[in-house]
């Protein structure tokens, strides 16, 4: 993982998503809604109190978003720091405080990390995985034998390693050492450009620029 910048709030999300689906959450617990339907269907009561929809009931009025987040974020999952393609899975937007624990975040674009469906299905609503807004530079590393991802050398020895340890093994970020081999060996060959590599796997172009690895006449 390296550090992801949080992207600012796009100017038609609150009607594409979050006031459809705080308008939602109220009508399915019987509330008055801050934003009152003008048109369709109201959503059945289930429940007395909000915080006991099911994770499951929530209306997927965040997929409008999808566009907007793989623009603002380069297309790049957020766990895997690969660009979102078939090989990695479908582009799909995690609620970083889940849904089924955090009723008020879930139409919120600040909770939406841009991820890939397999990385999404793998966080699920596990709580020791290190979030990308917060993750620091160096927190992570990339050795280049195996091309594994291990603690940096910053995080040795400090309580942030063992979330560094815990977020590997969650997510099974190490199940992409082949994919990051290829993508280096392609890049070294002359087959990728560094511009390609940064685009496609950032991670991998970020760590061979810090281990002096590049191609010569190559800068970061």
């Amino acid at each position: 993982m390296i550090p992801v910048a949080r992207a600012r709030k796009p100017k038609a999300f609150d009607e594409k998503v979050r006031k459809p689906g705080l308008r939602a959450i109220s009508e399915m617990a019987g509330k008055p809604s801050p934003f009152p339907r003008t048109a369709g269907k109201p959503y059945k009561q289930i429940v007395q109190r909000k915080a006991d929809i099911p994770a499951s009931a929530f209306p997927t009025y965040w997929t409008e978003a999808l566009d907007d987040l793989m623009s603002a974020y380069g297309e790049i999952c957020s766990y895997s720091c690969f660009r979102i393609h078939p090989v990695t899975g479908a582009r799909s937007a995690d609620h970083f405080a889940p849904k089924s624990q955090h009723w008020r975040a879930v139409y919120e674009w600040s909770n939406y990390r841009l991820c890939c469906s397999r990385m999404n299905s793998r966080k699920n609503d596990f709580g020791e995985v290190l979030d990308p807004f917060k993750v620091g530079k160096g927190w992570f590393e990339l050795e280049l034998v195996g091309f594994q991802v291990i603690p940096g050398n910053l995080v040795k020895a400090t309580p942030i390693e063992q979330q560094v340890n815990d977020t590997i093994e969650r997510l099974g970020l190490n199940d992409f050492c082949r994919e990051r081999a290829e993508d280096a060996e392609r890049y070294w060959a002359g087959d990728y450009s560094l511009k390609v590599l940064k685009k496609d796997s950032p991670f991998v172009a970020y760590e061979l620029w810090r281990q002096n690895r590049l191609n010569i006449g190559d800068s970061w």
